[in-house]
């Protein structure tokens, strides 16, 4: 069997098990979902805050599917054996960790389809128009994102500390950098290390594609700084990986 044929196959398997983890399933799908009806439900007659929060969570839900899964799901598979006993399977390393990103990148993109879903049915915001930019950065923001999350694993010394460590970076930057509310009304210094992370860019891009209609042109700048993020992450990941 070649190697896509068993990444394909890996991929299926982590399908499968993902769906079979119901607490893993709500985590990346419905605590989202919950926060975009809450936070969307109490701007539901104000338009301009509708057009901050659907992209802002459209955002989130790229990292927390993402940059989360991967640093728990690692973790948790290093501290039980399970990537040392991997190593020691005809599986190749390439093919084993095509299908498990490959799980991670479906639940992203369905996420934010999802996202734009709703807040089109339900609160009557834009279909968006430019759906080229949505995807690309996207399709970056789940790279970048990723990235950062394997290579935050390397660092978080057991499962059981992993929540702290994951959430000491994936809640100050929901909340400095858009999510809920417009990024342009921080303090100059929380507004400094905003945009420094990715996320902010990230929203940036989705705002373009879904409220604003700028595309990949007008936000090239911020797909860059995403995709250098991205780079800065799989040089890491790669870096400093361990099997057990």
């Amino acid at each position: 069997m070649s190697a896509m044929s068993l990444a394909w196959q890996q991929f299926r398997l982590e399908r499968k098990l993902f769906w079979r983890n119901p607490s893993a399933a709500f985590f990346s799908f419905v605590l989202p979902l919950t926060l975009l009806l809450l936070v969307a439900s109490v701007f539901a007659n104000e338009p301009d805050e509708l057009d901050i929060v659907i992209p802002g969570i459209a955002g989130m839900s790229v990292m927390a599917t993402t940059f989360n899964a991967m640093a728990f799901n690692l973790t948790f598979l290093r501290e039980q054996g399970i990537l040392k006993r991997v190593r020691g399977t005809p599986i190749p390393a390439a093919s084993y960790f095509a299908g498990f990103l490959g799980n991670a990148v479906a639940n992203a993109f369905v996420q934010v389809g999802l996202v734009v879903v709703i807040g089109h049915l339900v609160y009557d915001v834009s279909w968006p128009q430019d759906w080229a930019a949505l995807v690309a950065f996207t399709a970056v923001g789940v790279v970048t994102f990723g990235a950062l999350g394997i290579a935050l694993s390397h660092a978080i010394p057991n499962f059981d500390s992993a929540p702290a460590y994951v959430n000491a970076v994936f809640l100050p930057a929901i909340f400095i950098s858009g999510v809920f509310y417009s990024s342009d009304s921080l303090p100059p210094a929380l507004d400094a290390v905003a945009k420094a992370l990715p996320l902010k860019w990230v929203i940036e891009g989705f705002s373009g594609a879904i409220v604003t209609g700028e595309g990949l042109a007008a936000n090239a700048g911020a797909l860059g700084i995403v995709a250098l993020w991205g780079v800065a992450g799989l040089a890491c990941a790669v870096r400093f990986f361990r099997w057990e």
